[in-house]
């Protein structure tokens, strides 16, 4: 009998420790079950922090002075210094190199090559910029951008709107490979024209893709494509601001974090020589 008292107590902390692990999350606000369809359906996913994208790397946000440090001997002063804070984000570690560019050519001129020849010709770097009254550079011009020996250099030429438009495309085939790895869609290296992934078009549930398994749907039992709320697909790819890029070019200390941190971090940024 004694026995049994002592061992009471234990077994009443292990009901009571399966009785809490069998409740469900409730709203701080409304008191109502979070993922429970006889509660509404509600889902609040268990996220673990934003996915890191391919090439990019965190800088991790700080406060610094923008602008000349040292003294203006020619008194431009065209960057009078400031302090400035910058968030978190990531960015590239390396610049765009030619081969990256190619490959976004390349995937133009496959989906829009024979309906709309011009896409692919309007995002054309201008190999020109090489040419100047006083050096000979023919050899940059007529190699730089396409042979082999170049790949991995930084591909120059590309105006502002061509990097936008960059940034677009590779922001498309970075959250499509994304949903390709969770099993969601199936690889289709067949898309022509309009028929091709867009992540805003596929978050307006304006194309779907070639759908391998959707998401359980908890409120109705069924399936449903991803949502930006799942924390699944990458925010747009952009080019930095002023403030990130010298931020990030100077190398500050703290510019390192954990993998516990990585949550709540602004879009990723690229970085492309003009």
């Amino acid at each position: 009998m004694k026995n049994l008292l002592k061992l009471s107590p234990v077994i009443l902390l292990a009901a009571m420790l399966l009785s809490a692990c069998g409740k469900k999350e409730r709203s701080t606000t409304t008191g109502w079950q979070y993922n429970d369809a006889k509660w509404g359906g509600f889902e609040k996913v268990d996220y673990e922090g934003q996915t890191t994208g391919p090439n990019l790397v965190l800088v991790e946000g700080g406060t610094f002075t923008m602008g000349v440090t040292d003294q203006d001997v020619t008194y431009d002063w065209n960057a009078i210094p400031r302090r400035v804070t910058v968030s978190s984000f990531y960015m590239d570690e390396t610049e765009v190199a030619n081969i990256d560019y190619r490959e976004y050519l390349f995937w133009l001129e496959r989906v829009f090559g024979e309906s709309y020849p011009e896409v692919t010709l309007n995002a054309l770097p201008d190999t020109l910029v090489w040419r100047e009254e006083l050096a000979f550079n023919e050899p940059f011009v007529e190699t730089y951008f396409r042979h082999p020996s170049y790949d991995n250099y930084p591909v120059v030429g590309v105006s502002w709107l061509q990097s936008n438009d960059y940034a677009q495309w590779r922001t498309d085939r970075v959250n499509e490979m994304i949903l390709i790895e969770k099993g969601v869609l199936n690889p289709n290296a067949e898309q022509k024209d309009e028929d091709n992934f867009n992540t805003e078009s596929y978050l307006a549930a304006q194309y779907q893709g070639s759908v391998r398994k959707n998401l359980k749907d908890i409120k109705t039992g069924g399936e449903r494509p991803v949502r930006f709320e799942d924390g699944i697909l990458l925010p747009s790819y952009r080019l930095p601001t002023e403030a990130e890029w010298e931020y990030a070019a100077l190398g500050l200390i703290g510019n390192m974090v954990s993998e516990k941190r990585r949550a709540h971090l602004r879009p990723p940024h690229l970085s492309l020589e003009r």
